[in-house]
C-alpha cells in the first residue's frame, strides 16, 4: 500500500474514519487526538502512514500542534520494526525531513538515517530549484552525524547552486574523520574555494584548512584574492588574522 492510498478505499472502516481525522487539519482537535490515538493502538504500518499525515500541517495554537504530533511520533515509534518502510517512504516522498528522521531513528538506529539520508541526496541534483529546503534540510542532518559513507554522498553539493545547500554540505564534510576520502575532499573544496562566492561558506572551508593542517599547496598564491576578511596566508598556509 503506498503512502496515501489508505485514503482512496481498502483497510477497515475504523482506520479509514481515524485516518481521515489525522489528516484533516480542520477536524476538531479532540477528534483529531482521538484518532490519533486510536491510529497508535493498531501497531499496523497502514496506521503508521495516517500517522505520519499529521506531520504534514500545523495548527494554532502552536502548543497544540506540538502535542499532537509528540502523539503521533509515539504512535509511529510504538509501531516498531512496522514502521521502517512506511517512514522511509514519507522522507522520501513527503516534504518534511526532521521529524521522520527522529522517528526513524527512534526505531532503527543512526546507521539506517545515514543510509536513508544518502538515497535521498542520490535522487537530487545540485542545479537551480525553486524549493531547495529538502535538500538543504537532509544535508543539515548528515552534519550532526558520523559515517564513513558521507562525505562522497555530499561531495557534489559542495558546489551545489543554492549557497544554503553548499555550506551545510561543507559542514557535513568537515565533520567526519579523516579516512581514504580526505584526499578527494580536500580537492574538491581547494576547487571551490577558487568559484567561492559566498563569506560565510569561505570561511567555513577555511577553517576546515586551519582545524585540518591542510595546505592550498601550488594554488596558494591565485587563490590570495578569494580570502575573505580576517584571513591571511603564511607561506601555503592559511590562517586567521591576529
Amino acid at each position: 500500500m503506498g503512502l496515501f492510498d489508505i485514503f482512496k478505499g481498502g483497510g477497515d472502516g475504523g482506520l479509514k474514519k481515524h485516518a481521515a481525522r489525522a489528516a484533516n487539519k480542520r477536524a476538531q482537535g479532540a477528534d483529531r487526538w482521538q484518532s490519533l490515538e486510536a491510529l497508535s493502538a493498531m501497531k499496523t504500518p497502514e496506521a503508521v502512514e495516517a500517522l505520519l499525515q499529521r506531520f504534514t500541517y500545523r495548527v494554532d495554537p502552536s502548543i497544540t500542534d506540538q502535542e499532537e504530533k509528540d502523539l503521533a511520533m509515539a504512535g509511529v515509534v510504538g509501531a516498531g520494526d512496522v514502521a521502517e518502510l512506511p517512514l522511509r517512504r514519507f522522507l522520501a516522498e513527503g516534504d518534511s525531513v526532521a521529524w521522520p528522521v527522529k522517528m526513524l531513528e527512534a526505531i532503527a538506529g543512526t546507521d539506517t538515517v545515514v543510509e536513508a539520508l544518502i538515497a535521498l541526496l542520490g535522487g537530487m541534483d545540485t542545479e537551480y530549484e525553486r524549493d531547495p529546503q529538502k535538500k538543504i534540510d537532509a544535508l543539515g542532518q548528515l552534519e550532526d552525524r558520523r559515517d564513513s559513507r558521507i562525505v562522497p554522498a555530499v561531495l557534489p553539493f559542495i558546489a551545489d547552486m543554492n549557497e544554503s545547500a553548499r555550506f551545510h554540505a561543507v559542514a557535513a564534510a568537515l565533520a567526519q574523520e579523516p579516512d581514504e576520502n580526505t584526499e578527494t575532499l580536500r580537492g574538491a573544496l581547494l576547487a571551490q574555494i577558487a568559484d567561492e562566492d559566498s563569506t560565510r561558506v569561505l570561511a567555513k572551508i577555511l577553517d576546515g584548512f586551519i582545524a585540518r593542517g591542510w595546505s592550498l599547496g601550488d594554488d596558494a598564491a591565485e587563490l590570495r584574492s578569494q580570502l575573505p576578511e580576517g584571513y591571511v596566508l603564511d607561506g601555503t598556509q592559511v590562517r586567521r588574522r591576529g
